[in-house]
């Protein structure tokens, strides 16, 4: 029985032990003519030896294939060479392609060691195929370039860009750094890149000058959240300045209820609101200070940018002298990125995609501890079955199709429409959060 599937090889001798086969074998198909002069039938045994590689696990055990390789020599030009093994081997790495396949593959969802340990070759020739597969993938992937870019960061070791597709709801790319040069270089590189239309981000100067020097004429719009959270930051520093002259049970039961403090008015228990009642009646800066808060979360729902312009600063002139110094970075942010901030108001588009993403890429990044950012980076993206992609539009014509390997019978093709067996590829969007999110459910990532 042929256990190792491999046409090009006959087996001579099997060997096993408590984890290994060690399974010899010859090659079947002789060379005819030589490859240095290109003479037929005038070849002869010169030498051979045995060479190791290593094959797909059998039966749970590691496969090493002991191969006995031939030399031969020309009788017209007197040069000697080896056998070929490259229809099956991959003499790079030492192993079978089918092997060298199923490491590409395996290295998106296990760690290296694992791999090391199920397949027998050492963990830096593992890293080193990962490498060369990640590397062939960035020069075939490329998604859509979309009209409402989203660029936000998530803190892996040390802060990343994220960059998404926010109309589409997929993520484009996770970048080594969030560095005004990476960003630069990631959008010249964009196909179509005067496509994008809209750009969502934070209050993040290097972005800016980005997306400035490489799309001109894209309209920067500052993500709501990283502006809305900056009130309740200020409603936090007071929160922390009051609780220095309370009592040790005071500032246990402040710390505890702050969460009712940056609660929504409209969200509020009945009990929440008692509990409110009792902190802000006997401290009235923090009442003022929630107010304050709820009145600029109110801000976001105005109809037109005017009128949210004018209101923002009737609520500007509400913040008295004394908590000022609290609601100073939120003044001084809305200052210096005004016109970014209040475009909100005229495109109503928003980075909250991008932030539910890079919960959902820390969760990744928890259940594989100890993979490095390259290695996380490629989960993410080169997943299989994680892709969105756009639908191609419904042709009749049979011609427009590409045909898989089905016989057909004479027709006429004009005529007859086959979409059950024709494959068009249609452009891929970015990585499905959605089908991250039921990945990531099922353990599978």
């Amino acid at each position: 029985m042929d256990i190792l599937n491999l046409q090009n090889f006959n087996i001579i001798n099997i060997a096993e032990n408590e984890h290994d086969f060690q399974i010899q074998v010859k090659t079947n198909s002789p060379p005819v003519a030589c490859p240095q002069c290109g003479c037929v039938a005038n070849l002869y045994k010169h030498d051979n030896r045995e060479q190791l590689c290593m094959d797909l696990p059998i039966h749970g055990k590691r496969v090493g294939l002991l191969i006995k390789r031939q030399r031969y020599r020309c009788r017209e030009c007197s040069q000697t060479f080896w056998e070929r093994l490259d229809h099956t081997i991959d003499e790079k790495r030492n192993c079978t392609k089918r092997l060298l396949s199923y490491i590409e593959k395996q290295s998106l969802k296990r760690t290296f060691v694992s791999i090391s340990e199920d397949v027998g070759l050492n963990e830096k020739t593992i890293r080193n195929i990962f490498r060369d597969y990640i590397n062939r993938l960035e020069e075939t992937l490329r998604f859509e370039t979309p009209k409402w870019l989203g660029i936000d960061e998530i803190h892996i070791i040390k802060p990343r860009c994220v960059l998404t597709n926010i109309e589409e709801r997929t993520l484009l790319d996770v970048l080594p750094n969030r560095n005004k040069e990476t960003v630069v270089g990631y959008l010249s590189r964009l196909p179509n890149r005067e496509r994008i239309q809209y750009v969502t981000m934070d209050m993040w100067q290097p972005y800016k000058d980005a997306v400035k020097a490489v799309l001109p004429k894209a309209i920067i719009i500052v993500d709501k959240f990283h502006v809305v959270r900056m009130a309740n930051q200020a409603l936090e520093t007071i929160r922390k300045q009051l609780r220095e002259g309370l009592s040790a049970k005071e500032r246990r039961g402040l710390m505890h209820d702050r969460f009712i403090l940056l609660k929504r008015h409209e969200k509020l228990t009945e009990m929440d609101k008692i509990t409110l009642d009792l902190w802000t009646k006997n401290h009235p800066s923090l009442g003022i200070a929630y107010d304050l808060k709820e009145s600029f979360f109110d801000l976001w729902n105005t109809g037109s940018r005017q009128k949210a312009y004018y209101k923002y600063h009737d609520w500007k002139a509400k913040i008295p002298k004394e908590l000022e110094f609290a609601f100073e970075p939120l003044t001084k942010a809305i200052a210096n990125w005004e016109d970014e901030i209040f475009a909100y108001f005229d495109y109503r588009i928003t980075n909250a995609y991008t932030e539910s993403l890079n919960s959902l890429i820390r969760v990744i990044n928890r259940l594989g501890r100890g993979y490095s950012f390259k290695a996380l980076r490629a989960k993410i993206l080169f997943t299989e079955g994680l892709q969105k992609e756009r639908r191609p539009k419904y042709k009749k014509r049979l011609d427009d199709y590409e045909l898989r390997d089905y016989n057909f019978p004479m027709f006429d093709k004009k005529s007859l429409i086959v979409p059950c067996v024709v494959r068009e590829r249609g452009e891929l969007l970015g990585i499905d959060i959605s089908i991250l999110i039921e990945k990531l459910e099922k353990g599978e990532l």
